[in-house]
């Protein structure tokens, strides 16, 4: 199992000095051992760069964006995205209550209370249409 060391010059003494890390651990054949190192003016971060995955097939999300067009009464021309939140476009609670049960009748499917309450986008309604019927 690896282990992750700090280790820092005379920090005990109250000197600034640049934080060196590494992670030692056993060896696997073909692999080369990790350290990384930190100064004063640039860390390093040990996080990967945030994106977002999207699950839904694309057939899903524009058939979420046919129904909420014809939900919400938004004419034929109107651009929505999958990004698209329903408050932004002009939805309130019972809205988005209507928008969840035509989902649950074209897709012949049934949302938890739970997870109908965190539906606040097109893409995460998709996302949640395609892991039930998946």
């Amino acid at each position: 199992m690896a282990s992750l060391s700090a280790v820092s010059g005379k920090a005990a003494a109250g000197y600034c000095k640049p934080l060196a890390l590494s992670c030692k651990g056993s060896r696997v054949p073909g692999r080369s051992l990790i350290s990384m190192g930190a100064t004063r003016s640039r860390l390093i971060s040990l996080r990967s760069p945030r994106f977002r995955v999207y699950a839904a097939k694309e057939e899903t999300v524009n058939k979420v964006i046919d129904i909420v067009k014809q939900q919400l009464a938004l004419g034929a021309d109107a651009a929505l995205t999958p990004e698209s939140k329903f408050t932004d476009l002009g939805a309130d609670s019972l809205d988005t209550v209507e928008i969840v049960m035509a989902l649950e009748e074209e897709f012949k499917i049934t949302v938890e209370e739970d997870n109908a309450q965190n539906i606040t986008t097109i893409q995460e309604a998709a996302d949640l249409i395609d892991k039930l019927v998946g």
